[in-house]
């Protein structure tokens, strides 16, 4: 019952941080690197971006992180972690003008892991069990004491620079603590099979608009082809070339309606030699051609 009152009050105190720092609608920016709050009032229609290694902590409301048709919810009681670059389709999926939808998001490195990971004195990882690159996990009152302590540093700016790369450290270490924390660790334990998938996607993501032979990219993290298949479907819930092609098609479809990129010139911006190629596949995906698609969403948004 403490505890619960415990988390109750802490998730009310970072609420109330988020609004001092989001007073109106939207995602910002903080003065500590690598942290971003959001406000928003309404469910959003599903959105697709390549999430970066991160933890999404919520204090009020819900969202969902769909990846490979695998859908993950979470909220004030949960928070997510993405391991590795991943091409996720969010969505909000509670939130209203009185129950505003609140939540922050901190990115991190595979360095910052391992530096915590070091001082833990963890037994080292043997390398044979990968798991998803992303998870949903419980939240805990130690959990939300630290996140609401970085939070704080913003009302102090001169002591960001030295006090924020601590409770940064602290926040991780949390994180490791929790039931996926030997997973998380994988990824940056450079004798892990985990680490050498993180890798091959950093360079995926890096290069997705080349030509990239499954037996180039195997080779290069020092597997065999089929041990990085495996793998990496464990990780990713998809096979190397359709992580690719789904990387592609999120940003081509990000050219047309941001930049209002004809569909043939996104095609050959992501890497299509084929303009018809590029229609065949974004209709698979979108459920219809590109253009139409475009007209669509512009309509519905």
């Amino acid at each position: 019952m403490d505890e619960m009152l415990s988390m109750e009050h802490a998730l009310q105190q970072l609420a109330t941080l988020i609004r001092r720092h989001a007073p109106n609608t939207g995602t910002y920016q903080m003065a500590i690197s690598n942290l971003s709050v959001m406000h928003a009032t309404q469910l959003s229609e599903p959105l697709e971006s390549v999430y970066q290694p991160s933890i999404c902590v919520v204090a009020q409301g819900a969202k969902t992180a769909t990846l490979a048709g695998e859908t993950y919810r979470y909220d004030s009681s949960t928070y997510l972690v993405t391991s590795v670059e991943l091409p996720i389709i969010g969505r909000i999926v509670e939130a209203s003008a009185e129950i505003p939808y609140l939540s922050l998001k901190l990115s991190f490195d595979t360095a910052s892991i391992l530096k915590v990971v070091e001082k833990m004195n963890w037994p080292a990882s043997e390398g044979s069990e990968t798991g998803r690159g992303i998870t949903v996990n419980q939240t805990s009152p130690a959990l939300l004491e630290v996140i609401i302590r970085l939070m704080q540093l913003l009302g102090t700016p001169e002591d960001i620079p030295v006090l924020a790369p601590l409770v940064i450290q602290e926040v991780l270490y949390r994180i490791l603590q929790s039931e996926q924390g030997a997973l998380l660790s994988q990824f940056a334990t450079s004798s892990s099979h985990a680490y050498n998938i993180a890798q091959a996607i950093r360079f995926i993501n890096q290069h997705y608009d080349r030509q990239l032979p499954i037996s180039h990219l195997a080779k290069s993290v020092n597997m065999s082809e089929s041990a990085f298949h495996k793998h990496f479907k464990r990780v990713t819930a998809m096979s190397p070339l359709q992580y690719q092609k789904t990387i592609r098609l999120q940003e081509a479809r990000r050219l047309m309606l941001m930049e209002s990129l004809h569909a043939s010139d996104a095609a050959f911006r992501v890497g299509y030699e084929s303009p018809s190629q590029f229609s065949r596949e974004y209709a698979r995906m979108y459920g219809q051609p590109p253009t139409r698609d475009i007209e669509e969403f512009r309509g519905s948004t």
